[in-house]
């Protein structure tokens, strides 16, 4: 039997999948129901698009359910770091693109938060990876579809 894959995530982050799969569960589930039943109730099932498309909102309910729970199951909680040192989870991290000359700063989190738009970056990217143990003023060379990008650590909270 293969060994599944670990979801790196804080505490919070699993918490929030708890509660999206009791509303999943109880909630939506008995919506979903509630349509099927009422689709049923106009007739002929072969020419009735009403329960197709309800049947189809079934099945997706039920794929996101079992993917919340694979991911619960198999969480792997982590602590933000508190050292200051190095870059690790939780790490909020400045950097300088060296061609550019522009600074950004990224927070390093597990891949089930990960979120580019608020520079939420994972550990498991290539970025993330590329950053984790470096410390202060590391220059740090990341391998891009675009070709290579080197940054400079300026910083870490």
């Amino acid at each position: 039997m293969s060994k599944e894959a670990r979801y790196k995530m804080s505490e919070e982050r699993l918490e929030q999948l708890k509660e999206e799969l009791v509303f999943l569960q109880t909630v939506r589930e008995k919506e979903v129901a509630q349509q099927i039943k009422e689709a049923r109730s106009f007739g002929d099932l072969t020419e009735n698009s009403e329960y197709d498309e309800a049947k189809t909102e079934q099945g997706k309910l039920y794929s996101k359910i079992a993917e919340i729970k694979n991911l619960i199951e198999n969480a792997e909680i982590v602590k933000a770091s508190d050292k200051t040192d190095s870059i690790g989870i939780g790490s909020k991290v400045t950097v300088r693109d060296l061609e550019l000359n522009v600074e950004e700063t990224y927070e390093i989190v597990g891949s089930q938060e990960a979120d580019p738009e608020i520079w939420r970056v994972s550990d498991d990217s290539p970025f993330g990876r590329g950053l984790m143990e470096k410390r202060k003023g590391d220059i740090v060379e990341i391998d891009a579809p675009v070709g290579s990008l080197k940054f400079k650590v300026i910083r870490i909270d």
